[in-house]
């Protein structure tokens, strides 16, 4: 059975409120932005588990505690590298959300190559970053200008070079319907469905963007527009 995209398994038991249980971290090398988070994570009802100036303190300090977010600052003044602090992060099993100024569009641009689930930019208001970090609780892929600015001004994106057949496969299955659904709506066999994404996915390896899963698939599609302005609430949360 294929997988649903956006769920973030057994995210929110059914005795609990959704904001009891997104626990967040946060990088940054200014203690005046991770103090701002902090206060208003707890204000939104969040659990703020832990902060730190850079990736490799915040790993030492959480010690196996789990959290669903980590919200990073891409300028870091440690000299350590966007990608591997990504990876770093998704190593602790935490989502990784991008916070920002909206000039470093290479450093967004790799951070989201490496994994991130998406960016907000520091000068966004306060209520539309927790929405922001309560999306990537929630196993969301944001969608948003920053995102699409960084793509569009990286000059070494490429996107895969999709036939029609193969973008409708890939809109529908990224969208969270299971492949035999897609065959379905489409009017091919399952097996035809089957030999299109595989398809799709050798392109995005050719291009250097590979997509194994399929919430990997669900990144390629908002970064190459096939599933432009996706509504988080329109996914399937079953």
């Amino acid at each position: 059975m294929e997988p649903h995209i956006s769920t973030h398994e057994a995210a929110f038991a059914p005795h609990e409120t959704p904001t009891a249980l997104v626990r967040v971290a946060a990088v940054d090398d200014h203690e005046s932005v991770r103090l701002g988070l902090r206060a208003a994570c707890i204000d939104a009802g969040y659990e703020f588990v832990e902060e730190a100036a850079n990736v490799d303190a915040l790993v030492a300090a959480l010690a196996g505690r789990e959290v669903d977010v980590v919200v990073l600052d891409l300028s870091l003044g440690d000299g350590s590298v966007v990608t591997e602090n990504v990876k770093k992060i998704q190593a602790t099993g935490a989502g990784v959300l991008v916070h920002s100024i909206a000039d470093r569009v290479g450093s967004v641009r790799e951070a989201l190559a490496a994994g991130a689930a998406g960016v907000i930019p520091k000068s966004a208001a306060t209520q539309t970053v927790m929405a922001a970090i309560k999306s990537v609780a929630g196993g969301e892929v944001l969608n948003n200008l920053e995102w699409a600015s960084a793509i569009d001004a990286d000059a070494d994106f490429a996107k895969a070079q999709l036939g029609r057949r193969e973008r409708d496969v890939l809109h529908l299955y990224a969208s969270g319907l299971p492949l035999k659904m897609v065959a379905q709506q489409l009017g091919i066999a399952a097996s035809t469905a089957r030999e299109y994404l595989d398809r799709i996915r050798v392109k995005y390896v050719e291009v250097g963007r590979p997509a194994p899963t399929k919430v990997d698939l669900l990144r390629r599609a908002v970064e190459d527009g096939i599933l432009p302005g996706l509504d988080p609430d329109a996914v399937d949360e079953r």
